[in-house]
């Protein structure tokens, strides 16, 4: 269609440049061959090589759409391995961390991760599975004896002597059983297994210091001493427990590897998906860099085949001159002629526009075609690697449901064999009321005899108490006494006060009646002068001055007497009110002094035993060391402070203020519970109180708990985010939030749990 387009466009360029340059052409000959000349030189194939550049674009184009697609479809299959290969990835790590968590939670429940200063027989026993109730049954307690030979009780361990009895026929020995250090050589040498049914027939043929166990944890000794399976299965549960922690840790391995293994093929698929996306963008990136390429050059081909049809049209049109200017007009007219018939022989454009966008529709649908089967084959690819996968987790789950099936079918077992004994357990208890009653008229008798001793001694209490009460009134009575004493004293120099006011008092009246010292007119009056009496007028002068002093006096009080009593009668309930009150003031103070000495016994005494149980707590957790309660500032304890001194093992006595944040912690638990031992109570609630300690100090403390409980009695609510404190508790409560804004308590009772798989 170009083509075409192009060479009518070239004829009738052609017809119209003949009409219009048909009067010039001889004057532009010259001008024409130096143009034909120029055009020539231009010509030396830049067209070709333009257009070869054009088909290499397209190619490269081609080429880059045709990578890019490929890398989409590989990203696209990557993607869908990497899911897949995460799937597996995921549910190993779930069930390696469900075995982590279960062999930390058995070890904690073993406590084989405590370390003892001398380690137990029992941790450097193998047994063979299934016959641990037979090793228990055999030694019993003694398999908590160490081997070092430093401890206060160990295996010293003796040679095997050939003169020690042999265990009868047919009898399997232990130690086929058990791998066990030499000190044990001997005495598993003088064990023998044999069937439960066996065990009574074989006990009459055992020697002195043989004995037979069964499989079960039945025992039978040569000295005629038997027990049954039933009776002790803590040894044996421990035994299981190892042997099963053991099991654990070998699946935790395989966990380990598998989760190592499925691990490196997600980390693979998940580099060559992050590979694929990385080609696929410098695909695109390529496809992008060609599309322009490509239409750089088209445009380029398309200016340069344009600048081409010029120069053949204008080539043309020069030669066409050239020969219109040597030939006459009719033949111009003959060419000008030839040129319109050449034109109307062109095809149709319209035709060929027609099959041209019909041809483009066509592959327009084919690409859209291509795209949906494309779709449809990812899909059907995605919906048979989802069926694959839900045929392996249906199996999956069929495996697990059978494998519960067998479990349950083993639990009932087990419960029947339960039920059975414990109705066996009956029977050989129902002679136990009349054993009790016999205890019971036992414990009367004795406590009849401590209830004699009990008045015997109340008796004593109360003549002490007695001679008590008469020795403080005797003391009452020289305290009244005294106090008696010192108020007549008090009176008496009341009165003598009283008594040199009115001396004073009168003197000084006399003193200005007589105009002179109440002694000399004694003197004066009493005495004559040289010898003679006193002149009469004289004297009748001073009576008359008397006199009239008197005078001055004014009348007699005739109330006197009466206001003498009232005053006196006041006085007296005066006197009275103060004899009261300093007797309430006597008893009040007896009563101060009494409750002061009672309560130092009580302070003293509580401080002893807080103190003691201080000291216990203190050594408990910190594992040694040394602390005490000081009473500083007076010897009064009711007036003196406290200071804790405590030295952690290592360290030197320092004040709790010198400690670190965890010292402190511990320290402060051991004074808080040592004052909850002197007066425990019911419940006791502690918030985030392990928060600041280690992992070594929570088990400290929670062993702390456990003593706590056993001494008291008393239900601990402990409020806690610590995962061993989680663990060593009877029953756990949480609050979860499954759903954004709805929240659901939870609770798991791990007490009922232990006993539900000890079963």
């Amino acid at each position: 269609l170009a083509e075409l387009s192009a060479q009518r466009a070239q004829f009738d360029r052609t017809v119209s440049d003949w009409r219009e340059r048909f009067n010039r052409i001889s004057e532009q000959i010259a001008a024409l061959e130096r143009e034909q000349i120029a055009l020539d030189a231009a010509e030396a194939g830049s067209l070709e090589h333009l257009r070869a550049a054009a088909v290499t674009a397209q190619e490269r184009l081609a080429a880059a759409d045709h990578n890019m697609l490929h890398a989409e479809a590989a990203r696209s299959a990557l993607a869908q391995e990497l899911e897949l290969a995460r799937r597996p990835l995921a549910d190993a790590e779930r069930r390696l961390q469900r075995l982590e968590t279960e062999a930390r939670t058995l070890a904690k429940l073993l406590d084989v991760a405590t370390k003892s200063l001398w380690p137990a027989v029992l941790d450097t026993i193998v047994v063979a599975p299934g016959y641990e109730a037979a090793l228990g049954a055999a030694l019993g307690e003694d398999l908590d004896a160490p081997v070092d030979s430093a401890a206060p009780m160990h295996w010293a361990g003796a040679e095997v002597p050939s003169t020690d009895p042999a265990l009868p026929a047919g009898v399997e020995p232990l130690t086929a059983r058990v791998q066990a250090p030499p000190a044990l050589a001997r005495r598993l040498a003088q064990i023998g297994l044999v069937a439960r049914a066996d065990g009574a027939r074989l006990r009459a043929q055992l020697l002195p210091g043989q004995r037979l166990v069964s499989k079960e944890g039945d025992l039978w000794r040569w000295d005629g001493f038997t027990v049954a399976a039933e009776a002790a299965t803590g040894l044996a549960r421990r035994l299981s427990g190892r042997n099963h922690l053991a099991e654990i840790e070998r699946e935790i391995e395989t966990a380990r590897l598998e989760a190592r293994e499925r691990a490196a093929v997600a980390e693979k698929a998940q580099a060559e998906a992050r590979a694929a996306e990385v080609a696929e963008a410098d695909a695109r990136t390529a496809w992008r860099a060609a599309q322009i390429a490509l239409e750089s050059a088209r445009e380029t081909l398309a200016l340069a085949e344009r600048g081409a049809t010029d120069h053949v049209a204008r080539k043309s049109a020069l030669s066409e001159a050239r020969a219109r200017l040597v030939a006459n007009r009719d033949e111009a007219l003959a060419a000008k002629g030839a040129a319109e018939a050449s034109l109307s022989a062109l095809p149709d454009l319209a035709a060929r526009e027609t099959e041209l966008n019909r041809i483009r529709a066509a592959l327009g649908e084919q690409r859209t075609a291509l795209a949906v089967a494309r779709a449809e084959v990812e899909g059907i690819e995605r919906e048979r690697a989802g069926r694959a996968e839900r045929l392996a987790a249906v199996a999956a789950e069929l495996a697990a449901w059978c494998e519960r099936a067998e479990g349950a079918r083993l639990r009932i077992e087990a419960l029947e064999q339960r039920l059975t004994d414990t109705r066996a357990e009956r029977a050989s208890l129902e002679d136990a009321p009349v054993a009790f009653l016999a205890q019971r008229q036992a414990l009367m008798t004795e406590i009849s005899n401590a209830e004699a001793k009990r008045r015997d001694a109340a008796d004593c209490l109360a003549e002490g108490e007695g001679k008590l009460t008469a020795s403080e009134r005797a003391v009452r009575e020289t305290l009244d006494a005294l106090a008696g004493a010192r108020e007549e004293s008090a009176r008496a120099e009341a009165r003598l006060e009283a008594v040199k006011d009115k001396r004073a008092e009168l003197a000084r009246e006399i003193t200005e009646a007589i105009g002179a010292p109440p002694d000399a007119a004694r003197i004066a009056a009493l005495l004559e002068e040289d010898g003679q009496s006193l002149d009469v007028a004289a004297v009748e002068a001073k009576l008359a001055r008397y006199e009239a002093e008197r005078e001055r006096l004014g009348a007699v009080n005739l109330r006197a007497e009466e206001e003498l009593k009232e005053i006196t009668t006041q006085h007296d309930s005066l006197v009275t009110e103060r004899d009261d009150l300093l007797e309430a003031i006597k008893r009040l103070r007896q009563g101060i002094n009494s409750l002061d000495r009672e309560a130092r016994e009580r302070m003293a005494a509580s401080f002893a035993t807080v103190n003691g149980h201080f000291k216990k707590l203190f050594t408990t957790l910190f594992g040694g060391g040394v602390a005490q309660l000081v009473l500083t500032d007076s010897e009064d304890p009711l007036e003196a402070g406290l200071d804790i001194v405590a030295r952690p093992p290592g360290k030197k006595s320092t004040t709790l203020s010198l400690l670190s944040g965890g010292e402190q912690a511990l320290t402060a638990m051991a004074l808080i519970f040592a004052v909850f031992l002197t007066n425990p109570a019911p419940i006791c609630v502690l918030d985030e109180v392990d928060a600041p300690l280690d992992d070594a100090n929570v088990e400290r403390f929670c062993n702390l708990l456990d003593e706590m409980i056993r001494l008291t009695n008393t239900r601990f609510l402990i409020v806690t985010h610590n995962p061993i404190t989680m663990s060593r508790m009877n029953r756990l409560f949480g609050v979860t939030m499954a759903e954004q804004g709805v929240s659901q308590l939870v609770s798991v009772d791990l007490h009922t749990a232990q006993k539900f798989r000890a079963a």
